[in-house]
């Protein structure tokens, strides 16, 4: 019969990391609000140049629609990341590695 050594217990992470992580989750939460509008302006004043620069008027269109995309792919790509790093985090509290929900087979 094989030897397994025991797991270590895990430590509890201390209070103040804790809060400072929960400050760091919510400003990359609120980024959000922020990249979205950002996106379109950036979008719509480069299209404006470009539609001066070449007297064109189709271009502040293009340029608002291609700011609306860039900036709700970053927000899909920041949703992602935040949803990960939580079941990361509630799978490292729960201490069995299958999540705070799993039903066992």
């Amino acid at each position: 019969m094989p030897f397994h050594r025991d797991l270590p217990e895990s430590k509890e992470p201390a209070k103040a990391a804790s809060g400072f992580a929960s400050l760091v989750e919510a400003e990359k939460l609120m980024q959000i609000a922020f990249v979205l509008p950002s996106a379109v302006v950036i979008g719509l004043a480069l299209g404006m140049g470009a539609d001066h620069l070449l007297h064109q008027k189709w271009i502040v269109i293009a340029g608002i629609v291609f700011g609306c995309i860039s900036g709700l792919y970053y927000v899909i790509q920041t949703a992602f990341a935040s949803e990960k790093a939580s079941r990361k985090a509630d799978s490292a509290q729960n201490g069995s590695g299958e999540g705070t929900g799993g039903d066992q087979a």
